[in-house]
């Protein structure tokens, strides 16, 4: 994760941020049970690895979610802060793409508004936007 070392680690604005990891993804089902660990479980797995190097690790936690409905496009991941976009990932591979996940979150973590264009989004992250939520507006009209 070389190209994260430039990226400030610093959150002036006091921000908390969270990395959702949908640890159904990837199930093999049989008679309505799981069997074995999910691609998801793998993929959490690996970012937990990582991040124990990660600069970001205590302000941008990783959060594992039972279900986030993406199935037909696991495995999902999600960064979420208030104030900020809000991205759904897709289609990520459970080995090789962790550290792109991380690059990504780091990328989000330094924009003041969370906007990821495109170009500068590591290559796994490019064909897997799923969705882009706006952020939540408190509404400062006072009603009288």
């Amino acid at each position: 994760m070389t190209t994260t070392a430039n990226i400030s680690s610093t959150n002036p604005s006091g921000i908390p941020h969270t990395l959702f990891v949908c640890t159904t993804c990837a199930s093999v089902w049989q008679d309505g049970k799981r069997q074995g660990e999910s691609g998801g479980q793998k993929l959490l797995q690996h970012l937990q690895q990582l991040a124990q190097n990660w600069n970001l690790r205590k302000e941008f936690p990783i959060q594992e979610v039972e279900c986030m409905s993406a199935c037909n496009r696991s495995c999902v991941v999600a960064f979420a802060a208030q104030g900020k976009l809000t991205y759904l990932f897709g289609d990520l591979a459970t080995d090789g793409s962790a550290s792109a996940v991380l690059e990504c979150a780091s990328q989000y973590y330094a924009k003041s508004d969370g906007l990821l264009p495109w170009l500068e989004r590591p290559e796994p992250l490019k064909k897997g936007i799923l969705a882009k939520i706006p952020p939540l507006v408190r509404s400062t009209k006072v009603e009288g």
